[in-house]
């Protein structure tokens, strides 16, 4: 299935894959799951998702199937020759068919397109499956790291959380 840029007309179907992949009941059924340390249902609502598609330089890819459902997707965001990557969200239940993988590579390509010389991402420390996950993709952990937001519209740490900053150098 094809991986294509998605479209504001798109943000109901992203923000409800996002959350269903990050928080909730929902999100358990997949490897990615916020749940266990974040309370809340909600990882994004539509105005904040809103906001961060009209960036500049910023775009949403989408995974679709043959019914045009939105399977997975990516916020990438531009930035001289750095390329932010978050919220790679794929449904719960497709998750490890590739469709994760998928949207990697289509980021590869697009940031070499945009003469991008690395991808960065930030990643919750505990998550140490996602991060090896990574690492098979060629991304390794930099020393840096990042606080956890401290607003709770998009949920409530149950447990003390950081961000450790991973990033692939892009020939």
């Amino acid at each position: 299935m094809p991986v294509i840029t998605a479209t504001i007309e798109d943000i109901p179907q992203l923000v409800t894959l996002i959350n269903s992949a990050y928080r909730g009941e929902e999100s358990k059924k997949g490897w990615t799951t916020e749940a266990d340390f974040i309370r809340g249902s909600l990882r994004i609502d539509e105005p904040a998702l809103t906001e961060l598609i009209k960036l500049n330089g910023a775009m949403f890819l989408k995974y679709v199937n043959e019914q045009d459902e939105i399977e997975g997707c990516v916020y990438l965001h531009k930035n001289g020759k750095d390329m932010y990557l978050g919220m790679l969200s794929v449904s719960p239940g497709l998750q490890a068919k590739g469709i994760g993988k998928q949207l990697m590579k289509e980021t590869e390509v697009r940031a070499k397109k945009t003469d991008c010389t690395r991808i960065f991402m930030r990643v919750i420390s505990l998550r140490q499956e996602l991060i090896q996950w990574y690492e098979k993709l060629g991304y390794y952990k930099t020393e840096q790291t990042e606080p956890f937001p401290r607003d709770t519209r998009f949920g409530e740490p149950l447990k003390p959380l950081e961000f450790l900053i991973l990033e692939k150098r892009i020939k």
